[in-house]
This record gives C-alpha cells, structure tokens and sequence, in this order.
C-alpha cells in the first residue's frame, strides 16, 4: 500500500442526487483543495491543505491528512452522509442531533 493512500476513502457529495466521488488519498485530496474557490478558503481549508501537504513532505500520516480533510468535508457539507459521524446504535440519536 501507498504510504500517500487513505485506509478508506473520504466519500464527497458536491449536492443531493449528484454522484459521490471517493477521494483516496493525500494527492487526490489535494488536487481536490487546489480547486476549491479561493473565496471559501478559510481557516479549516488552511489546515487541510497544511496536513495534505505535510503528509506529502512525509511529516505526518496519510491518516492525520485524511482527518483533517474529513474535517474540512465536513464543515463545507460535502462529506456524503453515508460517513458524516461513525457510531453505534447507543449515539444514533445525539449525533444526528448534532449535525442539524
């Protein structure tokens, strides 16, 4: 395995009814980043874009780098709902709370 590749990919979701895209490691991450537009690049965008880079420069994990883009997936509502929030049937409830 690619040390760049994510263990299970970041499942994107540009808008209801479009098709999910898998992002599956740091380099598609960050092709992914590179085209965000520059008028939305805020601080979670800059931390992203950092982790991915870093990871390139093999200064951190290929996972650390997948969880901050989850990150920025998340707070941009691109992350497909599918794997939004991990969980078991005791915190079903609270974390779809959390998210709306």
């Amino acid at each position: 395995m690619d040390r760049l590749q994510f263990f299970s990919p970041v499942r994107i979701s540009r808008a209801p009814g479009q098709p999910v895209e898998d992002i599956d490691g740091v380099r598609e991450a960050m092709a992914f980043l590179r085209k965000w537009p520059k008028g939305r690049r805020g601080p979670v965008y800059q931390c992203a874009l950092n982790c991915c880079a870093a990871a390139l420069a093999g200064k951190m994990s290929a996972e650390e780098a997948r969880k901050a883009f989850t990150g920025f997936a998340r707070i941009t509502r691109l992350l497909d709902d599918d794997m939004a929030l991990p969980m078991d049937s005791e915190n079903r409830g609270s974390a779809y709370a959390l998210r709306r």
